[in-house]
């Protein structure tokens, strides 16, 4: 099992109704699913954050830095 789980969740996180961590049962999924929803973080948040993702064992984490 391959979880995406979001680092830390910011104020736009939180109101878009997204879910703070998906599992898949192979990483090639989960990886997919990964970058397009750190790219679609990235291009409709507020843009005061810059999400990516970072493979932590069979997790992949969506991080969050300050712009």
């Amino acid at each position: 099992m391959f979880n995406v789980r979001m680092e830390k969740e910011c104020g736009c996180f939180k109101r878009s109704g997204m879910t703070s961590i998906k599992t898949f049962d192979n990483k090639d999924e989960a990886l997919l699913e990964a970058t397009e929803w750190a790219e679609e973080m990235n291009d409709t948040f507020c843009h005061k954050h810059n999400f990516n993702v970072v493979e932590e064992g069979s997790d992949l984490i969506i991080k969050v830095e300050m712009n």
